[in-house]
């Protein structure tokens, strides 16, 4: 038995060693610094429980051989469509269905959070994590003026950028806040595990850790406002700023605790049961032990002749699966021979355009393979902006990053968000339309994505057949295709929207030699 789980433990760690270096590398993060944690904490959960496992009698199911199966399925879709996250969901379900196979379904309830638990070191999607960041950013910017504000600090927000008068504060991504929630969401689970009593109460401490990371987040603002008015701008860098973080963290320990106390006060299950009494760290007592004797013995009676096959056919198909990831690690893309953005025409009808330069952090986080960046200005109207991001092959988190998660970061609050259909050869395709602001400048921006032969508006259409054609093209290919141009005073919107289709129009006609179908 030891030898045959030292085999499984090698092909599980074959076939999902690029998607653990990923983790490895997201828990390295401050947003995800909590991961290492969590299966030493599982595993402390577990061996809470050794008394009560020694027990019971391991019971080999086929159920779990069943359950393999899509976890399988999520391994060939995390691969192809190259959605880690899809990959590290697969991981999970494939140690649930080992756990059923190897020990029964009884040893699976025992151990059902534990194993539940690791669900919290997983890293959200990079397009799910830009969203959440984004939203936290504009909720925690608001907090963070209303605290300045509240003091007598005059502040004003512009998108997620406070004005200061002379100074002015951008709330980054690494200080939207999400860098509390995640962990103090994980901690929240497993207070609430721990904490004894209604389930109405438990539900309540993990739906709380999100106002509380928010709201502790808009006071770090404030704090680091306060400093930056009276020390200047060196008050929101270096250990100054990372030091306010760790305090403010043990802040968001303070309110989760509180928390518990008010709860525990409240119809508790047991009357007048002291606080630290509603806590039950270890769950070690042997109760029921003549069922479980019963049942062990009827089981083994009965299922004799199948524990072998159970979990030696779990193995088989680990094994097939491994084989699998060793014959499509070598999967060549066939993208077609495109040209580059370089040659792009600087002559869209009137309009004539100037390339402009993308700051080198920027291509390091976008990872484009190719990319344009160019205005294009015409007598009587303002500029339009056009940019386009080529990737040769979206896999392994390497995909075009939405606008609605990248423009708050420069300041601009998204106003209005809908969709608009752009008349090409081939049809009405359908395309974002973004009104975008900060102070009294408006920009429209118009975008969509190119994906192969696809005109989508959908980020998670974008997912979908970049999986679907990883299987049946053999390509991730793929572009993001953006204009932008202001709103000045005196113009509608109208005026700007008419004005960025017929541009879009007539650049159709060129576009798929550059991103090809």
């Amino acid at each position: 038995m030891a030898f045959i789980g030292l085999v499984t433990v090698a092909f599980l760690g074959y076939m999902y060693a690029d998607s653990m270096v990923f983790m490895v590398g997201q828990w390295g993060r401050d947003d995800y610094s909590h991961g290492p944690l969590i299966p030493l904490i599982s595993v402390f959960l577990a061996w809470q429980r050794r008394h009560r496992l020694a027990e019971m009698t391991p019971e080999p199911s086929w159920w779990g051989t069943l359950v393999m199966l899509p976890a399988l399925l999520l391994f060939v879709a995390g691969d192809l469509g190259t959605l880690y996250v899809i990959s590290h969901l697969s991981l999970w379900l494939m140690i649930v269905g080992l756990v059923l196979s190897f020990f029964g379904p009884q040893v699976l309830r025992e151990l059902a959070f534990p194993v539940a638990y690791l669900l919290t070191a997983i890293p959200l999607p990079i397009f799910l994590y830009n969203s959440l960041s984004a939203r936290l950013q504009l909720w925690s910017s608001a907090l963070g003026v209303g605290v300045l504000q509240s003091i007598g600090v005059t502040a004003f927000r512009e998108g997620n950028v406070i004005d200061l008068g002379p100074i002015q504060l951008q709330v980054a991504e690494a200080c939207s806040g999400i860098r509390y929630l995640f962990p103090l969401t994980a901690l929240a689970l497993l207070c609430a595990y721990f904490f004894r009593d209604r389930m109405w109460k438990r539900i309540v401490l993990v739906l709380s850790s999100l106002p509380i990371s928010v709201l502790v987040n808009g006071l770090r603002i404030g704090i680091v406002g306060v400093l930056v008015e009276w020390y200047g701008p060196q008050a929101a860098e270096g250990f100054l700023h990372l030091f306010e973080g760790w305090v403010l963290f043990l802040v968001t320990l303070i309110l989760l605790f509180i928390e518990m106390w008010v709860l525990s006060r409240m119809h508790s299950l047991s009357g007048s049961r002291g606080f630290f009494e509603h806590f039950q760290l270890y769950d070690n007592q042997i109760t029921g032990s003549s069922t479980i004797s019963s049942s062990r013995s009827s089981s083994t009676a009965s299922n004799a002749g199948l524990v072998l096959p159970a979990y030696v056919a779990s193995v088989s198909l680990l094994a097939l699966a491994a084989l699998f990831a060793w014959s499509a690690g070598d999967r060549q893309e066939h993208p077609p021979a495109r040209a580059e953005f370089v040659d792009f025409s600087m002559r869209i009808g009137t309009w004539r355009g100037t390339t402009l330069p993308v700051e080198p952090q920027l291509i390091s986080t976008l990872r484009f393979d190719d990319y344009l960046l160019a205005e294009y200005a015409d007598v009587g109207y303002e500029p339009i902006t056009l940019y386009m991001a080529y990737y040769q092959s979206q896999r392994k988190g390497q995909s075009a990053h939405s606008p609605s998660s990248c423009m708050p970061g420069g300041g601009w609050e998204i106003t209005s968000h809908r969709n608009l259909t752009l008349p090409t050869d081939g049809g009405n395709i359908l395309i974002n339309r973004v009104l975008i602001q900060k102070d009294r400048e408006r920009q429209m921006v118009l975008y969509w994505f190119k994906q192969r032969d696809r005109h989508l508006a959908s980020e998670y259409s974008v997912k979908w057949y970049l999986l679907w054609d990883a299987l049946t093209k053999q390509r991730s290919d793929g572009a993001l295709i953006r204009f932008s141009a202001a709103v000045l005073p005196g113009e509608t919107e109208q005026d700007v929207e008419h004005r960025l289709l017929q541009f879009a129009e007539q650049i159709q006609p060129q576009l798929t030699r550059y991103i090809p179908d």
